[in-house]
């Protein structure tokens, strides 16, 4: 019997080596088959049938049409957290990604100490979001909260938060004689003080990533601007942010659909309340799905989840084909 030549040992090393990545791979992917896509699959059939306390009939796209007909009431409700949700994305976002820039940068400089300060930052982040909810639901109390000790040093008096429905540039200007309506009120204090919270547990996280992209400017670029004659300025606008710009769009597309499905903070701090002024979508799902079977509550909530993803999806394409072209890969 003739030996095995070298090309058919090395094609069986290959094959070999092959086998083992898969194997490697295998259990993320039998992970990621059981809680996510077989309970999408599932939450997607669910999304065609109608629930009463137990199964009833299958629907179709019965449950789509009610949430999406503008005559209806679930139309209405799925509108409102919408909206409620585009607010928190517009409160927490940009604040979150500017904080954490600058907390970076400056970190950056050869701040002493810079381990420690980072530790400080990350802390937050590694911290069980209940519990840290918890304690920044007491700060925010009504009566004895510490926010409203701090306001009341400076003659500002005692707030509600997290018990209040008016929107904050409404109530700004009443301050100054001036009536706003409408939309024109803005978010609620209440989810003023939500996005509160989830700057403080985000910007930790924000900040070791763009933390990681400065270390990969290449330092001889600032070294030539200032030989140059650039000034510190100039260096950041011309240098930095270009080179920072890949870090800064991964960043904001974590943060945007992050903060789209924010659910834990909101069910702790609110609930949704005050006057469904910070129920987001993920929270009517979930008030839906979970608090009212006996009205198709499980179908109904389905169907509003898949809704918002197809929203989220579409969000998220337009960030990469408009903002992803100004995308600076040097």
């Amino acid at each position: 019997m003739p030996a095995p030549s070298r090309l058919d040992a090395r094609r069986r090393r290959i094959l070999f080596e092959h086998i083992e990545a898969y194997l490697f791979v295998l259990p993320a992917v039998i992970l990621v088959g059981v809680f996510d896509v077989l309970p999408g699959f599932a939450a997607f059939l669910m999304s065609l049938t109608r629930w009463g306390i137990i199964y009833e009939r299958f629907a179709g796209l019965d449950n789509y049409r009610a949430v999406l007909d503008p005559a209806g009431a679930r139309f209405e409700q799925f509108m409102n957290s919408l909206g409620v949700t585009v607010w928190y994305v517009l409160l927490t976002v940009p604040i979150e990604m500017f904080l954490a820039l600058v907390i970076a940068v400056v970190l950056y400089q050869g701040t002493s100490g810079r381990g420690a300060y980072r530790v400080v930052y990350f802390m937050p982040y590694i911290t069980s979001v209940v519990a840290a909810a918890l304690v920044f639901e007491w700060m925010f109390d009504a009566n004895f909260g510490l926010l409203n000790w701090a306001i009341g040093l400076v003659g500002i008096p005692a707030q509600e938060w997290l018990r209040e429905p008016d929107g904050v540039f409404g109530m700004i200007g009443s301050a100054f004689g001036l009536e706003l309506q409408g939309w024109m009120t803005g978010p609620s204090l209440a989810l003023v003080a939500v996005s509160i919270f989830t700057v403080w547990h985000f910007i930790g996280f924000q900040t070791v990533i763009f933390l990681a992209g400065l270390t990969n400017v290449d330092r001889e670029l600032y070294e030539a601007a200032r030989i140059d004659g650039a000034g510190e300025r100039q260096i950041f606008l011309r240098i930095t942010l270009p080179l920072l710009s890949p870090t800064i769009f991964f960043v904001l597309v974590l943060a945007t659909v992050g903060a789209m499905r924010s659910f834990s903070q909101i069910f702790v701090l609110t609930n949704g309340g005050p006057l469904d002024t910070t129920r987001n979508v993920p929270m009517l799902i979930f008030q839906t799905f979970f608090e009212r079977t006996a009205v198709n509550g499980i179908g109904l909530g389905a169907a509003m989840s898949f809704i918002f993803v197809l929203i989220v999806v579409a969000i998220t394409i337009f960030q990469f084909r408009v903002l992803g072209r100004r995308v600076f890969y040097g």
